[in-house]
């Protein structure tokens, strides 16, 4: 198994084993459409995900102009704590890749972003890649 399957399949564990407990765990995917090849395989592979017991959602990114958005991508955990992920040029995360931050500016920010793309994405179930 490749270093990113092993990965992925600890990831899935890891969610498996927090919803068991009553955890939520949301994603949320904006994207670019036509949807990249990319995007399309993320689709695909989010089953996975949601087998495990992530929610996630999708949101074309024209419908998110009015939605200020954290620079970086990000998770927020326990509306407490953001874990900012940095990637490089390529895509690959970046060695000093993972900042953890409890800075209240940004928890706003982030929250709020997530939370108005959740509002109006489209729950994985009904999501279509074109």
């Amino acid at each position: 198994m490749s270093a990113k399957a092993d990965q992925a399949q600890q990831w899935l564990g890891w969610v498996s084993d927090a919803t068991s407990r009553g955890v939520a765990i949301r994603r949320a995917r904006v994207f670019s459409v036509p949807e990249s090849d990319y995007i399309r395989f993320e689709h695909y592979v989010s089953q996975a995900n949601v087998k495990a017991g992530e929610d996630i959602r999708w949101l074309p990114r024209r419908q998110v102009t009015d939605i200020a958005f954290p620079g970086n991508d990000f998770w927020v955990f326990d509306n407490e704590l953001v874990l900012v992920l940095h990637f490089t040029g390529e895509g690959e995360l970046a060695p000093d890749g993972r900042e953890l931050t409890r800075n209240e500016r940004v928890l706003k920010l982030c929250t709020t972003a997530f939370e108005a793309v959740w509002e109006r994405a489209v729950p994985d179930a009904e999501y279509r890649p074109a």
